[in-house]
């Protein structure tokens, strides 16, 4: 059926119409769940906080307990250190836990039963004591013999455990909701980028055609106007205007869509400003359809692509960060299996999964592991290890070969350092911390990235109850050095 000019103005309107909605919509959304994002990572940090500080104030009536026992077994007063330390600083543990549940109104009988609690337990300690240290250390003995202590320590523990079972589950739910809303908030902008597509397609099916329908209009009207020359050579020079018009919109459409949604809204704009040099061509008639027929087809078979490309790499774009906070959001709750390892073959093994690369540069890898082995979680040992690695091949320098050197060290009782060493470009000092924030990147940006993986490294790390540092000196190279516990299974983490 034939397309004629209102209608043809008509669905233009009504498509530029709905792909502006859809945006409206998508950036809405959008918004809406970056909102619920930031409201679950409050509650994920205020249930770890519970959880910090119930620990903490835990280990500090048990560190009383313990200096009060020793006094009493030993009458050595150098015993009692503990003992006065914790009893100095229990208000203040007391007040942060306090201060952590504030906005968990459901907590607050566990935290007066537990301040009851705790307040006769130290008031027991405290007897004891004193009794003791008026010399009559068996009156002391006995009265901890009795069993009052243990019952109220028992007391405590229970309460304690409450505490931390409810900031547990409150800590799942927080989770669960971060999950969903990523989940939802990944969704819309699929859904979105269908849409957009949809009505892009369908756009350039209404143009197609339509310009069709003037070709044909203008091959009758060429049988009916020959010798129109000077209309012709007229119009020749309107459609070299028209023509460096749109490469200019086309500049601008290329320049523009960068960032995702700002892309997408963008190509709409830019799209709205093509129609109209279009539909003047439309309305004119005689001669000037022969002269647009490039313009409809630069329209059609450039402009439109392009267009569709730079959506689908926003999607994309937007796709990855949204699967990157999802991934370190995931981190912290993945259950972690503490296992021997062998060092030496863990970092052999991450070596030769980027040793091709490594070669390519002229350079190579070094292993020197001095600690035989660790107990930790393999998967992310794997992943800090490969990190790392990856990125001192990213990052290598252009004016020499890359040497990375992979070294582990025993630090000091108890923990183990892990040193990835490289001659690579090196960091400048104001960015030894940004590194490590989510979605930040330092130096020249010439190598691909979304700015994730050290922010993960740095999660796994913390995960498995270690940190990770940096040296580095801008055009020397990087150390990066991860301090980790030699057992993780004897390792209370609190988070």
């Amino acid at each position: 059926m034939p397309i004629s000019q209102a209608f043809f103005r008509r669905t233009n309107l009504l498509l530029m119409a709905a792909g502006i909605a859809v945006l409206i919509a998508i950036v809405v959304s959008s918004l809406w769940l970056t909102l619920a994002t930031e409201r679950n990572f409050s509650d994920v940090v205020a249930a770890r906080e519970v959880r910090s500080a119930s620990a903490d104030l835990m280990s500090l009536v048990q560190d009383a307990e313990t200096g009060q026992r020793g006094f009493l077994l030993t009458r050595d007063r150098e015993y009692l250190s503990p003992y006065s330390d914790a009893l100095a600083r229990y208000d203040e543990r007391f007040g942060r836990l306090a201060a952590s549940v504030d906005g968990l109104p459901d907590m607050a009988p566990y935290i007066d039963r537990l301040k009851t609690g705790l307040a006769a337990k130290l008031a027991e300690l405290t007897a004891t004591v004193e009794v003791a240290q008026s010399g009559n250390f068996e009156q002391a003995l006995a009265t901890v013999r009795d069993g009052r202590g243990r019952a109220l320590m028992d007391e405590a523990r229970a309460g304690f455990a409450s505490i931390l079972e409810r900031s547990e589950s409150a800590l799942i739910a927080a989770i669960a909701a971060q999950e969903t809303t990523a989940f939802r908030l990944r969704w819309v902008t699929i859904i979105g980028a269908i849409v957009i597509l949809g009505l892009a397609a369908t756009a350039a099916w209404t143009i197609l055609g339509y310009t069709r329908e003037i070709m044909a209009a203008r091959r009758e009207l060429e049988g009916l106007n020959v010798g129109l020359e000077e209309r012709v050579r007229e119009r020749t020079d309107a459609l070299v205007k028209a023509n460096e018009e749109i490469q200019r919109f086309a500049y601008i459409v290329t320049h523009d869509l960068r960032a995702p949604l700002v892309n997408i809204m963008g190509f709409t704009s830019e799209l709205e400003a093509t129609f109209k040099p279009i539909e003047a061509y439309v309305e004119a008639e005689g001669e000037k359809a022969a002269e647009l027929k490039p313009e409809a087809e630069l329209a059609l078979k450039t402009d439109a692509p392009e267009a569709l490309e730079f959506i689908r790499s926003s999607t994309r774009k937007m796709d990855g960060l949204i699967n990157a906070i999802l991934k370190i959001s995931r981190e912290g709750s993945r259950a972690l299996k503490p296992e021997r390892l062998k060092l030496g073959a863990q970092l052999e093994a991450a070596a030769a999964a980027v040793h091709h690369q490594a070669s390519e540069t002229g350079g190579g890898i070094t292993i020197d592991a001095k600690v035989g082995s660790i107990v930790s979680d393999s998967f992310s040992l794997d992943q800090i290890v490969g990190n790392l690695l990856d990125n001192a091949i990213k990052y290598r320098s252009s004016e020499r070969p890359l040497e990375i050197v992979a070294r582990t060290r025993a630090v000091r009782p108890g923990w183990i350092a892990i040193e990835i060493e490289d001659n690579g470009r090196g960091i400048a000092a104001g960015d030894h911390e940004r590194i490590f924030e989510l979605f930040r990147r330092s130096g020249t940006q010439n190598t691909p990235g979304e700015g994730i993986g050290l922010a993960h490294v740095r999660t796994l790390v913390r995960n498995l109850g270690g940190d990770i540092t940096v040296r580095s000196e801008f055009g020397v190279g990087t150390t990066f050095t991860v301090l980790l516990p030699s057992d993780l299974a004897t390792v209370k983490r609190s988070i």
